[in-house]
């Protein structure tokens, strides 16, 4: 049995984790809606041997544009580009589940997969905020329940719609003028609560069977969902004991559904700040939170916790009777709380221990320091391995790629060279077999 691999993943998250990262010297202001530098990250990640690139999606203008970039481009064209730039590094798009449907999504994804050649990969969310809503012609977020009801049958159409092609349905034989083999394609019929979808596919079936499916909800809902169809999911765990919990967790639910634990990969989503030496981090660290408004990072944490700014007493501890959001964003919630109550922190040092983030963990040392983390997490199976969040692109991710990696190939975690070229190759996933042949046998 071959030994367990770290895996490495990248957000390409506008010009870095932090908010300001825009603002620093050598970042370009307009990095968010340029191409050019999502292909640049990409490459740079891809010479590292990194599993993939991921991008977020956000169809509305949620966050405080007059300060910070948004998330903007849609995310499956972007990595369309991306893979034209690119030969072996995974492409992890987020597309909503809520403001979708079944056959486009399922068509968008297998043509990512058809033209980076078996590179795509799913992160499956339930859009929950009020902004994107409105955009949808909804006066408010759908009810978390429904919203989660709808994912699970989501996710259930577009892969039955992946497999309505059987591998050998295409023939393309010029001497005898046949095509394809009808046969072989096959209706899905689907009728259920939310969706009505009679197929087939007119995509064959993706390179990988099924791209990659990714899910990062964080409540009991968002488990299950990615318990019954996610390959991997991007945790946000703030302790190294709240993470084994929830990878144990999450691996129960999964044999529940009659899989394996180890079919799921935990990978944790991790912020970093390097620098030289630790003073040297701790200096990049503050220069990045002064750039940060007081009064957006403020407001920010009263969107994650969703409640009126005003009552939250910046020289005070969060207040003790927050509840649960009745209607999403449990993960970051959930994240953000623990941390406050754990480390004892107020308000003010709250907002200060995000880095003007939502509840991601953040590393701030030098790359032994991030190295050790990364080594103690993955060797205890706390998390298989790291969705990353630089604090400023390019550089940070080029000062983890050139500091941090050769400490973790040293060590024998992760990989020297790509072995595979699709994603599932770099995961280590199996393709999953076609049901119509199996059927046939």
């Amino acid at each position: 049995m071959s030994a367990r691999q770290l895996h490495l993943n990248v957000n390409i998250l506008h010009s870095g984790f932090s908010p300001a990262a825009w603002r620093m010297e050598g970042s370009d202001p307009r990095a968010s809606f340029d191409i050019n530098h999502y292909i640049k990250v990409a490459r740079i990640a891809e010479g590292a041997a990194f599993d993939a690139v991921f991008l977020a999606d956000q169809a509305a203008i949620s966050d405080r544009i007059d300060f910070r970039p948004l998330t903007s481009l849609e995310p499956t064209i972007v990595l369309a580009l991306v893979a034209a730039h690119t030969e072996r590094i995974g492409l992890i798009a987020t597309a909503s589940t809520t403001y979708n449907e079944p056959y486009n999504l399922a068509r968008r994804f297998a043509t990512l997969d058809h033209v980076s050649g078996g590179r795509a990969g799913w992160n499956i969310v339930t859009s929950a905020d009020l902004a994107q809503s409105r955009n949808f012609g909804l006066d408010r977020p759908v009810a978390h329940q429904s919203r989660y009801e709808r994912a699970a049958e989501f996710a259930t159409v577009v892969k039955a719609l992946w497999d309505s092609w059987e591998e050998d349905a295409f023939i393309g034989d010029a001497s005898t003028g046949r095509f394809v083999d009808p046969s072989r394609i096959h209706p899905i019929g689907h009728s259920g609560k939310h969706f009505s979808v009679h197929g087939p596919h007119n995509v064959p079936r993706p390179p990988q069977g099924h791209p990659v499916l990714v899910q990062a909800g964080g409540s009991d809902d968002g488990m299950e969902l990615a318990a019954e169809h996610a390959q991997a999911v991007f945790s946000a765990s703030q302790s190294f004991e709240e993470a084994l919990a929830y990878a144990g967790n999450l691996r129960r639910r999964a044999e529940r559904f009659g899989r394996a634990g180890s079919d799921i990969l935990v990978l944790a989503g991790l912020a970093t700040i390097i620098g030289s030496t630790e003073a040297e981090a701790r200096r990049r660290q503050e220069e990045l939170r002064d750039l940060i408004p007081l009064e957006y990072s403020l407001a920010r944490l009263s969107g994650v916790l969703q409640v009126d700014p005003k009552s939250l007493q910046l020289d005070a501890p969060l207040p003790d009777d927050i509840p649960l959001p009745p209607d999403g964003g449990h993960t970051f919630f959930r994240a953000t709380v623990a941390l406050a109550r754990r480390e004892g922190l107020t308000v003010r040092g709250l907002i200060r221990a995000l880095n003007g983030g939502t509840g991601h963990r953040t590393i701030v040392g030098t790359p032994e320091d991030v190295a050790d983390d990364i080594e103690k997490w993955f060797s205890a199976g706390a998390a298989d391995g790291f969705n990353l969040m630089p604090d400023v692109l390019p550089q940070g991710l080029e000062v983890f790629a050139d500091e941090v990696v050769p400490i973790l190939r040293r060590r024998g975690l992760f990989r020297q060279d790509y072995s595979g070229r699709t994603l599932r190759d770099h995961l280590g996933l199996a393709r999953p077999l076609n049901p119509h042949a199996a059927a046939a046998e």
